[in-house]
């Protein structure tokens, strides 16, 4: 487990990647950083835009209705398995997160609306089950993310996705979509499906 002073140093790595990348500049890693930032570990970086809210009683995705802005996925990017130290992971995953194929380039005129996450993981785990009806049990809502595999095709959800999809079975439904799959394949025998937690840090 990374300290919150570990966490708050990512968001400062990440900000400062990602104002360098949309600037045209090279993101390195700073000469100094906490020791712990060396361990190789899985990490996402995600972005959300804030945009103001068209009616201020609706809630956002966290549940909240007293603020005047909404969340919106602006980004998301990252590395689930431990391929190199935390460091580096965040560097590259945060500028990845500005070309999301998902949504156009970041622009620089963007960069006071963001808000960062960084999601430090565990490493993934295959979840063995006897069969299929089994995942059911051994998924924790708010606490897995899940990785789902068959043959080429392959799909994530952060733990975070919990807040939108509570259900399990549309959580795994919803996760064969991302995967390029339809829903219920997960009840497929070559479907293989990993698990991870994840230590989430956000900028306030």
């Amino acid at each position: 487990m990374l300290s919150e002073e570990d966490g708050k140093f990512l968001l400062k790595i990440a900000r400062d990647a990602i104002e360098k990348f949309v600037n045209g500049e090279r993101a390195d890693k700073p000469d100094e950083y906490p020791e712990a930032l060396n361990a190789e570990l899985g990490v996402f970086c995600t972005l959300n835009k804030k945009d103001k809210r068209k009616d201020a009683k609706q809630k956002d995705a966290q549940g909240a209705s007293d603020g005047s802005c909404v969340k919106r996925l602006r980004g998301c990017i990252g590395m689930p398995y431990p391929v190199m130290p935390l460091i580096k992971a965040v560097i590259s995953s945060a500028c990845s997160a500005c070309e999301d194929p998902r949504f156009k380039k970041l622009s620089k005129n963007e960069l006071g609306d963001i808000k960062i996450e960084v999601s430090v993981l565990t490493e993934p785990k295959l979840i063995e089950v006897e069969k299929p009806d089994d995942y059911l049990k051994n998924i924790e809502p708010k606490k897995h993310g899940l990785i789902l595999q068959y043959g080429p095709y392959s799909g994530l959800f952060l733990p975070q996705v919990w807040e939108d999809i509570p259900d399990k079975t549309e959580f795994l439904d919803n996760l064969c979509l991302k995967a390029g799959l339809t829903p219920g394949m997960w009840k497929e025998r070559d479907i293989k499906i990993y698990s991870f937690e994840a230590q989430i840090f956000e900028e306030e």
